[in-house]
């Protein structure tokens, strides 16, 4: 019989997670960096005496963060996982109630993005010797039902360990998902109170060094070949490169396939970087939000090479993007569901191994003349545009949100990491900034959720010391969640934070003034003598705010004031807040491109009416792409 070892539930779940390893071409690292946990009464003496016995034990074996909000510690986590390219995850724990409800936000965030978190939040008592208990959902039609099965539909796979012999399996096929590149998002495995403090005999194997490998998926030899031939039979091609080339490693395989066939390239928000804005057929964003030089190219393409992109609708522009009649489709992409999007040719492999692959394939195949000059002439087309958007204004001294991305972004390093997530700034970063370098763009708009921008920020600085992490957050994100400014503080962690104040929700107020609803609670005012919200500015003090937290401040009033506060505070040893107000009726510069939201059909508004009448015009652009793969 196989020696074993009594541990407690929780102490067996920590220690194999510090023997977890995870490997791709043949580099080995840890898979979990720490635990990001907020304690109750739920987890204090399980998982939390368990943690404290890793920490007696060997402290950097699974270091414990404390968090300050649940919600923002999976969005740290999430943000790590990103930026460590899904190789390494952080697990995050809390207590059953509000503790466990709170994380389901962040978990949907990461089952979106396919971005992998391991969750551990505690659970009732499986033996239910107290009920109800405090926090406890008492279901009338099920005894079972807790608020942990939230994360059931968020979540890529779900578990409740009501036994310790169920822990292994659990834990092995928790493992399993987050590192499976398909598969991968959100794990949750739930910890009942008194299961969690359980003791029980383990196998020692259990305990044993795992290596988990990442698998490259190579394309079949025929697709690449049907694919090689779609391409040499294209004229005006367009790669949309997503996500997927940067969690593939797949940045050098792309620039050297656009290279070779001068084919250009778009890029979605996860895909940004994928090739930097200063390469030949780089045409930076592409669609809803995208540059006026990508969506030029979408319009014409005959043949849209995606690869490792979800194809959302911000890409597609909602299905208008694509407009030839004709437009063919192939992609690439490690996941099933992704690969046969828009009924194309379905190459489903690993992105760097397909790109590899089809480079030799295509031959000596390249696009002619008048492709590589349309290509240049549209780049400079857009950056006369972007000079003439952030110009200075005469005679206007309230800044723009345009002027301050120009300023950050040229006062920044090209290694710098930018992070944004909701918002009006998300899409005008994704046009109007200038990434220099593979690594430098952070932006989560797979979800897009507000909050996201300081948790993500921290998440970003705790896996790439060496970068100077720039968050851009404008006040309503900062309202929503700001608190890991002090997580920040408590492990001696380096972010600049810039707050920009706009008195309101800019990006849905601009929406909804274009759908006609004359932007609706979307200012920040009190409530006015006509029982409406438009009465005086409500008087929030961000810096003072900002200043609570322990961080220093600086209040940027120009830009040649905010250029010196982002030079200052990247070279202070601590984070710094930059607080600058801009006007938040000046717009970025259009993408010639649309996004679709419903107008109401019927209304006694005008501009409600009017609206409508500019959203059916649209609606008949739009395409199914279901074109036929052969």
């Amino acid at each position: 019989m196989s020696d074993t070892i009594r541990l407690t539930v929780a102490q067996a779940t920590i220690r194999f997670l510090t023997h977890q390893y995870v490997t791709r071409d043949g580099e080995r690292q840890r898979l979990f960096a720490g635990v990001l946990g907020i304690f109750g009464h739920g987890n204090v003496a399980g998982l939390g005496q368990a943690l404290l016995e890793s920490e007696l034990e060997d402290p950097d074996a699974l270091p414990y963060v404390l968090a300050r909000n649940e919600q923002a510690m999976v969005h740290t986590a999430v943000a790590y996982g990103r930026a460590k390219d899904r190789l390494q995850v952080w697990a995050c724990t809390s207590s059953i109630g509000p503790g466990a409800t709170n994380m389901v936000t962040g978990a949907a965030l990461a089952t979106v993005n396919r971005l992998p978190v391991l969750l551990l939040p505690s659970d009732s008592f499986s033996t239910r010797s107290a009920q109800p208990l405090l926090q406890e959902l008492e279901d009338p039609q099920a005894g079972d039902v807790s608020v942990n099965d939230t994360f059931r539909p968020v979540s890529r796979y779900f578990d409740r360990i009501t036994r310790p012999e169920m822990l292994p399996s659990a834990l092995l096929n928790a493992m399993r998902v987050l590192t499976d590149p398909v598969e991968t998002g959100a794990v949750t495995v739930c910890f009942p109170h008194d299961v969690q403090a359980e003791a029980y005999d383990w196998p020692v194997e259990l305990f044993a060094d795992r290596t988990w490998r990442v698998a490259r998926p190579p394309a079949e030899t025929a697709v690449i070949e049907e694919a090689a031939a779609l391409i040499r039979a294209a004229e005006r091609p367009l790669i949309v490169a997503g996500g997927g080339v940067h969690y593939s490693g797949a940045v050098d395989a792309l620039r050297a396939f656009s290279e070779q066939t001068g084919i250009c390239v778009g890029q979605s928000q996860a895909g940004r970087g994928a090739l930097v804005d200063d390469e030949p057929t780089c045409l930076g964003a592409v669609g809803s939000t995208g540059t006026t030089a990508a969506n030029r190219f979408a319009r014409t393409a005959d043949l849209v090479i995606g690869i490792g992109t979800r194809f959302s609708d911000f890409t597609t522009a909602s299905r208008t993007a694509f407009a030839d009649p004709d437009v063919k489709f192939v992609t690439i992409n490690v996941a099933p569901l992704d690969s046969h999007k828009h009924s194309g040719l379905a190459v489903t492999a690993d992105a760097r191994a397909a790109l590899e692959a089809l480079t030799e394939a295509v031959g000596d195949y390249h696009v002619d003349e008048t492709y590589t000059a349309l290509a240049a002439a549209e780049k400079e087309r857009w950056d006369d545009i972007l000079a003439d958007a952030t110009a200075p204004t005469p005679g206007v001294e309230l800044m723009n949100q345009n002027q301050v991305i120009r300023v950050v972004n040229e006062a920044s390093d090209p290694t710098d990491v930018v992070v944004c997530a909701a918002g009006s700034m998300p899409g005008d970063l994704h046009k109007m900034w200038q990434v220099r370098d593979a690594k430098g763009y952070h932006v989560e708009y797979g979800f897009s959720c507000m909050g996201y921008e300081v948790a993500g920020g921290l998440g970003v600085a705790l896996a790439e010391p060496d970068r100077d992490v720039i968050v851009m957050v404008g006040d309503g994100s900062f309202l929503m969640l700001s608190s890991e400014l002090a997580t920040a503080v408590q492990e001696g962690i380096k972010i600049v934070v810039v707050i920009v104040q706009n008195h309101g929700f800019a990006s849905i107020g601009a929406l909804s003034e274009s759908l006609g609803s004359q932007r609706l609670g979307t200012r920040y005012r009190r409530r006015g003598t006509s029982g409406r919200l438009d009465g005086e500015f409500v008087g929030v003090d961000l810096v003072a705010n900002a200043r609570s937290y322990g961080v220093d401040v600086i209040e940027a009033r120009t830009l040649d004031e905010l250029s010196a506060a982002v030079k200052a505070a990247k070279a202070a040893d601590t984070t710094t807040v930059v607080h600058v107000v801009t006007d938040p009726f000046v717009d970025a510069p259009t993408s010639e491109s649309w996004w679709e939201v419903p107008v109401a059909e019927a209304s006694a508004i005008d501009s409600t009416a009017e609206a409508r009448t500019t959203y059916e015009k649209n609606k008949l652009r739009q395409r199914s792409y279901l074109t036929p793969t052969s």
